[in-house]
């Protein structure tokens, strides 16, 4: 479903779905053929996932590791190409499995395109998560 949604407004819009549990609600933001890349992805993680069913695969069973509560801190920086944006942002949280507190910094450079995320670009601290073996959502075997 394309919309004339602006990328830092179809952004904002995932962070809520995020703060939902709404995984169906979030991948449903992403194009049919979307790519999803973790540059600094550990071992046993993927580091590039290729289309939206792939994607939700992914993401389908992060609430039930990593119980969002909050994105305190979110910047939106625009970039000479009106379809992408980079984004510095915090979610905290906790870690369900253990009741630790999880607290991330992101920073993510994405593109929309006919109101969908076509390529999206997370760098996170993979020793945030490798600290607290529980946080792993990818269901991977390390």
């Amino acid at each position: 479903m394309a919309t004339d949604t602006a990328p830092a407004d179809l952004f904002r819009r995932s962070l809520q779905l995020m703060l939902d549990k709404d995984m169906d609600g979030w991948t449903g933001l992403w194009d049919d053929d979307g790519v999803f890349e973790f540059p600094f992805a550990p071992d046993g993680w993927p580091e590039r996932l290729e289309g939206r069913a792939a994607i939700a695969d992914y993401i389908r069973g992060y609430p039930d590791h990593i119980d969002l509560h909050d994105f305190p801190s979110v910047e939106i920086h625009r970039t000479t190409v009106p379809e992408t944006i980079v984004v510095e942002m915090r979610g905290v949280g906790r870690v369900v499995g253990t009741g630790s507190p999880f607290d991330m910094t992101y920073i993510a450079v994405v593109t929309v395109r006919d109101g969908l995320i076509t390529h999206y670009r997370d760098y996170w601290n993979p020793l945030t998560v490798l600290q607290d073996t529980a946080s792993d959502f990818t269901g991977g075997d390390r």
